[in-house]
């Protein structure tokens, strides 16, 4: 749901990246939590800017508290998501789904779904290969089933796909 950045002056404030569609709505999903299952409160001080507060309600003390969550991951149940629409998933349904080519072979299984911000992309785990990385554009990716458990895959021209893993 949101990521953790730098400190924001000597206050124990911290700048967060959301992901949510509006990025205020984050603070809005109340507990969030993190790796080591600790929660955590996010309350704006301004755009991009938080307070976090511990599962106490503390917030952070002072910049040096701040500066040891750098890059630290929030995230909610999966419960606690608003349902999708028709067509709609989150990109976490994809993890695990088959890989299919567009006579229906297998190409293997969604291991990863990794969005860098230039573009997102799936990591294909394919069993004795290595894993295949394509671009998740609907191109590449022209069809999902999640109830099916599966995605079609057409890799462009320009990605080779080895059938095994090179020596």
């Amino acid at each position: 749901m949101g990521v953790v950045g730098r400190p924001h002056g000597v206050r124990g404030l911290v700048r967060v990246h959301s992901y949510t569609a509006d990025p205020a709505d984050l603070a809005a999903y109340g507990a969030l939590l993190d790796d080591k299952g600790r929660r955590w409160t996010v309350v704006w001080r301004g755009e991009g800017v938080a307070e976090l507060r511990d599962e106490s309600g503390r917030p952070l003390p002072d910049r040096n508290a701040a500066e040891r969550l750098t890059n630290l991951r929030l995230y909610i149940e999966r419960d606690r998501l608003p349902e999708t629409e028709e067509e709609e998933f989150y990109l976490t349904d994809l993890v695990g789904l088959a890989a299919v080519n567009e006579a229906g072979e297998a190409i293997g299984r969604v291991a990863l779904v990794h969005d860098y911000g230039a573009g997102t992309s799936l990591e294909i785990e394919r069993p004795g290969a290595s894993p295949l990385l394509v671009p998740f554009t609907r191109i590449v990716v022209p069809e999902i089933d999640i109830a099916a458990g599966r995605l079609v895959v057409v890799p462009p021209e320009e990605i080779e796909v080895r059938e095994e893993a090179p020596a």
